[in-house]
């Protein structure tokens, strides 16, 4: 059987202040999907006949209100991830960027899907943190963040358990 692949595009805009790196985060709310969770301040679906790279500088104009030029898009990882409970039935495949040069001031543009956008250092992440997002923002912050890496995948289904 094959699994249908849902891609999708993950921005954390990355800034210095005051000498310390900070990584800005949105809270859900009224998706359906991990709302009252922190997650990546841009983040979405990849369109139809849309790049990973494009889908990215679009989800951080909607959501955000900024411009990012695709070439200050730093790749961080793709992630291979599956939600089934009971092994995978559909499989995502998550690609994150880093983006520390932007235009515009970043600010919720859709209020009906984020409550709040707030700076945090990676050593102090607010909680809860949208679980498969934590794990990168985790490895970026020891250092042992993985080209490629996976999530939600259990030793009984053939892969390595996450």
């Amino acid at each position: 059987m094959r699994f249908q692949v849902v891609p999708a595009a993950y921005v954390f805009l990355r800034r210095s202040a005051d000498g310390v790196d900070q990584l800005l985060l949105q809270l859900r709310r009224g998706t359906g999907y991990m709302d009252g969770h922190w997650a990546a301040a841009a983040a979405g679906h990849v369109e139809a006949g849309e790049s990973v790279l494009d889908a990215a500088v679009r989800e951080a104009a909607e959501e955000l209100g900024v411009a990012i030029d695709r070439a200050d898009l730093l790749p961080l990882c793709a992630m291979h991830r599956t939600v089934a409970p009971h092994g995978p039935i559909d499989e995502r495949v998550d690609f994150f960027f880093e983006c520390r040069r932007w235009a515009g001031e970043p600010r919720v543009l859709e209020a009906d899907k984020s409550a709040d956008l707030r700076w945090f250092t990676l050593d102090a992440l607010p909680e809860p943190v949208v679980p498969h997002e934590l794990q990168v923002m985790t490895a970026l912050r020891t250092g042992t963040l993985a080209p490629i890496t996976t999530f939600g995948f259990h030793a009984s289904s053939g892969a390595a358990a996450d």
